[in-house]
């Protein structure tokens, strides 16, 4: 029997790292933390942010024996990975903007970041556009709503066109060919974003190479295993809205309880 895994994240953004990483270790058990009471991180305070986070996690982690932390999350991940670390005994993998294979893929020298405003500001992120990126000219665009039209879209709550085409036409009219999805929200919304900004630009993200991070920490894993793991559940921190939860039912999620738990 495996111990879990543990992926965390302000809301369902986290839900596509994970896709990827259950795609990639299909016999692993997850257990997926959704810090709901604060949606949505790029509004917040660094401190506040971190300070939360880590509690969070980091309780969670040890009541579970989990094997190992994925923070799915852009935000957090700029800020809470160090102090992460530093309480846990097991490997933790945060989520950074695809900076170095955007500006390796870009013909024209011309990539975007979209992300939180939380993210857009962090030195972090200014140091990997400098590292990996010193000659390509690099758009920054930050928005909390798209995060807040993913959580709609995921539960089942249709996403008016004309909201992602004004969201959108800031990207569209600078004329670069691949833009870095900065946040595990942003993936859910592919489709529309392509109905606003055609196939000639290229949306990149970090999931896969996530998932590639997390097999490399878990030795352990039966390479030939192809059968889905016997547990997928979720805690939270406020009660999902019924048609989120219904979403992650027919996803094969099961809801295990409130996170701390209510008194």
């Amino acid at each position: 029997m495996f111990r879990p895994i543990l992926v965390f994240d302000s809301g369902v953004g986290g839900l596509s790292v994970l896709s990827e990483i259950r795609s990639l270790l299909p016999g692993r058990d997850y257990i997926y933390l959704f810090d709901n009471a604060r949606l949505p991180y790029g509004e917040l305070a660094d401190q506040v942010l971190i300070s939360g986070c880590v509690d969070l996690i980091v309780r969670l982690s040890q009541q579970l024996d989990a094997a190992l932390v994925v923070v799915a999350c852009n935000t957090a991940s700029t800020l809470v990975l160090p102090e992460l670390r530093r309480q846990l005994d097991i490997p933790v993998v945060g989520v950074v903007p695809a900076i170095k294979p955007a500006a390796a893929l870009s013909k024209a020298k011309e990539i975007g970041l979209l992300a939180t405003p939380g993210t857009i500001k962090r030195d972090y992120t200014h140091g990997l556009i400098r590292e990996f990126a010193p000659d390509t000219r690099v758009h920054l665009f930050g928005s909390s709503e798209l995060v807040m039209l993913a959580e709609r879209k995921m539960a089942g709550i249709p996403i008016p066109q004309a909201d992602m085409a004004r969201i959108l036409t800031p990207v569209k009219q600078t004329g670069l060919d691949v833009l870095v999805l900065g946040c595990t929200h942003f993936p859910m919304l592919k489709a529309e974003m392509r109905a606003v900004l055609g196939d000639e630009v290229s949306l990149l993200d970090s999931g896969k190479a996530i998932a590639r991070r997390v097999k490399s920490l878990l030795p352990d894993i039966a390479a030939e295993a192809t059968t889905m793991g016997t547990l997928c559940g979720f805690y939270t921190t406020v009660l999902l809205d019924t048609g989120l939860a219904d979403t992650l039912s027919t996803l094969g999620f099961s809801e295990l309880n409130r996170f701390p738990p209510k008194h």
